[in-house]
């Protein structure tokens, strides 16, 4: 039926403001028609899994499982159902007469969320910023042993998508990287980790990077909006978004996450391309899909495009509805077989709990036994993960590491925790959600739960946001479903304060004004400040002007003033920090719990600072072009459809960066340690017994893709030797110019922990993916025969040593 609506009185998504467009009518089923056939490749039918690699056990048996199973019990597995019986953010139907008790799934990434008895590891922009890859394997280690102690059989996390491309995108700061090698090694490491105990969900796939328009407003009654269509080519596809997830697959995920957004304006709980081309088809992934919450849109076409599971519930999938489809044929009976399989195999091998949820209570203001997920041995990797994301980016004249101080001057919100870290009761959960410490606006006003509700589940204007810095506390995490939920909170002011009885500092402090005084016996002054972001919404600022105006302040007081920032993303710093009084600056992330004791580590030079920018730091908004903000639909344009077009491919960051010739403030892969080093010695090695031919040998995809993917085709080596006086941590990097793509890709980096005098040789393994491009046409990766431009450094323009390699 045809329905036509007069648009100028059209509301907006905010009920109580109204949009301006213009007075025409539109048929809406027009529209849809439009907007939703035709423009992502159709891929049909599902492969099946074929329980490849060390998939062969858990398959046998989930297929002799699910041979018993009526079709009304493979229905009952593949989507949720609301339980009072445990606290699980999802729970699947069981076939209790078989023995299976349906799956527990819970947030998130960095740590069990929303319960009590659990720790709050460093977030993921914080593990990127570390480059470290066995201290992200060790923290995806503890993190899933935590969730296993609690009941739980999929940890919802980790986040390769999105990758960053919107400098404001509100969920980059629980991903690792925007460049795809460091987010896909360490989603790799991550998901190694987390499955020794727990199935990992990698999420969002994919194209989910913007938070405005990301999902259908489900408080607003008869709305016609859609979701924002991420529009993207195949090359971008490959090259660079779908890049962490082949890592993730490679690594045997055993759950991926499809996305609210359209992806080439299908849904990506719908999208046959997405699920059923690259990631069933290509990657040879043998896990379950599983729809993010609320994100199914469609019945009978989800299960056909690729969808496994349907979360928290499903009114498509409920009652029978895919046994009802085998029974008249507009399913096929493969299809749900190959659902529940996938479900049941990926429970077999990675997390066969008898009792799911056993240790999740359904709430905490109900009397509950205590079930401690924490394990002692995860107390140094948690403060170590804190540590190692600290990037220090100034020290003019060596003004750290502080040497037991006479008089130290504290300023700024960020430096003391919340005033509370308890549950609450309600109807949009405060405490569980990580707004704790983001109570009030800078204008004074108290932020409304209620409002966040609104804008988190796309109700409310796009343009909407919550608070942009956390003035009621230190920032330890981020917001939403990925927020992680803290044993305690060891404050910055904490930790100095230990730090002043053990030096017999005298402390001075202000945590409350703008404009404090500062005693002029200061021996240092330091600022801690924040910049907060949230799953829900796209950050209103990259930069907050009351911040930067408490900086200025107490600059203009203090000759030696030391900036703490605990940023849940790029912050930018142009403000101030040409100031000559502002001696240090240091993007403290998003540590976990153990804030204040890593801070302290760093500043007082018991370990050198050893953290990298996992992403570029303008000197101005401007610089990041149209990459800069999320695309908000206005007017009559793309009405109820908003359109985001990819048109700049690969070129995000410091690839666009150096593209444009546009210097940055702080440069991808920047950061300053306590010591120097010189680079020497670089050798480019061949392998010989590896094809190089132009196309990737072989038809037969394994987990990950094509092996032939993974061979090394060359090795590049080099010498680092610590020249300083302390011993530091570098990070060696390696970019490399491929033929016909951007200047620069990282393809390469090792840390390594170097005594001073001391020397070790780094090595780089290159594989065939590493050196191809995506060929369109031959739908392969292409190597192509020529030179390849290489560079090895301490950043991406900070270059120590160049040479080549031919093929």
């Amino acid at each position: 039926m045809k329905l036509s609506v007069a648009l100028s009185t059209l509301a907006a998504l905010q009920p109580a403001v109204g949009a301006a467009v213009q007075n025409r009518a539109s048929d809406v089923a027009d529209l849809e028609h439009y907007w939703s056939y035709g423009h992502s490749e159709p891929v049909y039918p599902t492969p099946e899994t074929k329980g490849l690699g060390d998939w062969e056990e858990a398959f046998t048996k989930a297929r002799s499982l699910v041979a018993q199973m009526t079709d009304k019990e493979k229905n009952n597995i593949t989507y949720g159902y609301s339980s009072t019986a445990n606290g699980c953010g999802g729970m699947s139907g069981g076939v209790p007469r078989l023995g299976f008790p349906g799956i527990c799934l819970q947030d998130a990434g960095n740590g069990v969320r929303g319960t009590d008895m659990v720790n709050a590891y460093a977030s993921g922009v914080h593990v990127g910023a570390s480059w470290n890859r066995d201290l992200t394997y060790n923290r995806g280690q503890y993190m899933g042993a935590e969730f296993k102690r609690k009941g739980v059989n999929v940890a919802l996390g980790p986040v390769a998508g999105p990758i960053g491309r919107i400098a404001r995108g509100g969920r980059n700061w629980e991903g690792f990287s925007n460049d795809p090698y460091l987010s896909g090694a360490l989603t790799g490491d991550t998901v190694r980790g987390l499955q020794e105990s727990v199935i990992a969900c990698v999420k969002h796939l994919i194209g989910n990077e913007q938070e405005a328009h990301r999902s259908t407003p489900s408080m607003l009654k008869n709305s016609r909006n859609q979701s924002s269509s991420s529009n993207l080519d195949d090359k971008t596809m490959h090259e660079l978004y779908l890049w962490p997830f082949q890592d993730a697959v490679k690594a045997g995920a055993g759950s991926v996450m499809c996305s609210y957004n359209r992806i080439n304006n299908s849904y990506g709980c719908q999208n046959s391309k997405a699920m059923n081309g690259l990631l069933k088809g290509e990657l040879g992934f043998q896990g379950f899909v599983v729809s993010d919450w609320n994100a199914q849109h469609t019945g009978i076409a989800s299960a056909a495009a690729g969808l496994d599971m349907a979360m928290p519930s499903s009114s498509y999938w409920e009652n029978g509805t895919l046994a009802l489809a085998v029974k008249n044929e507009s399913l096929p009976s493969t299809r749900l077989d190959d659902m529940a399989t996938r479900i049941v195999a990926t429970w077999y091998k990675y997390a066969e709990i008898e009792n799911p949820g056993h240790g999740l209570p359904y709430s905490l203001l109900a009397p509950h036994h205590l079930t401690d997920a924490r394990d002692p041995k995860s107390k140094s990797t948690i403060l170590q993960g804190a540590v190692e994301g600290h990037v220090l980016v100034k020290n003019t004249n060596n003004a750290l590491p502080l040497k037991k101080p006479q008089f130290l001057s504290l300023f700024g919100y960020d430096a003391v925790a919340a005033a509370r870290n308890t549950m609450d009761d309600l109807d949009w959960n405060m405490w569980s959600m990580g707004y704790d410490n983001s109570l009030t606006y800078p204008n004074g006003s108290a932020v409304d739960a209620m409002m966040l509700k609104y804008i988190f589940l796309s109700s409310a204007n796009p343009s909407s946001s919550g608070p942009g810095v956390a003035l009621n506390g230190t920032t330890i995490t981020g917001g939403g479903s990925g927020a992680s939920t803290p044993s305690y909170i060891d404050a910055p002011f904490n930790a100095f304060q230990r730090q002043a009885y053990d030096d017999d500092t005298f402390l001075a402090w202000d945590f409350a004004s703008q404009n404090p005084l500062v005693n002029p016996a200061s021996d240092a002054c330091i600022v801690f400040i924040n910049e907060q972001a949230s799953e829900g919404w796209d950050r209103p600022y990259l930069a907050d002007p009351y911040s930067d105006t408490l900086v200025q302040n107490v600059a203009s007081q203090c000759s030696n003033t030391m900036v703490v920032i605990h940023n849940a993303g790029v912050r930018l710093v142009d403000r101030w920090i040409e100031n000559d009084n502002i001696t240090a600056v240091i993007y403290a992330h998003l540590p976990g719990q153990d804030s204040g004791r890593a801070l302290v580590e760093v500043m007082y030079g018991k370990q050198s600072p050893s953290g990298r920018l996992p992403y570029t730091v303008a000197k101005n908004e401007s610089d990041y072009g149209s990459l800069l903000s999320p695309v908000i639909q206005s007017g009559t344009e793309d009405i109820y459809y908003p359109q985001d077009n990819f048109t700049e491919g690969v070129y995000i960051d410091y690839k666009a960066f150096v593209a444009a010739n546009i210097t940055p403030r702080y440069e991808f892969g920047y950061g300053l340690t306590y010591s120097t080093f010189d680079y020497s010695d670089l050798k480019v090695s061949t392998s010989s017994n590896v094809s190089t031919s132009y196309l990737a040998p072989g038809t037969t995809v394994a987990e990950g893709g094509l092996p032939s993917l993974w061979d090394i085709i060359a090795t590049v080596t080099c010498t680092v030797s610590n020249t300083g006086s302390v011993a530091a941590a570098e990070v060696a990097q390696l970019y490399i110019g491929i033929p016909g793509g951007p200047a620069k890709v990282l393809r390469g980096f090792e840390k390594q922990l170097i005594e001073p005098g001391e020397q070790v040789q780094v090595t780089f393994n290159l594989t065939r993916r590493d050196l191809s491009t995506w060929d369109t046409e031959k739908q392969n990766w292409g190597l192509q025969a020529g030179r390849y431009a290489l560079y090895v450094g301490k950043s991406v323009l900070d270059i120590q040593l160049t040479g080549s390699l031919s093929l």
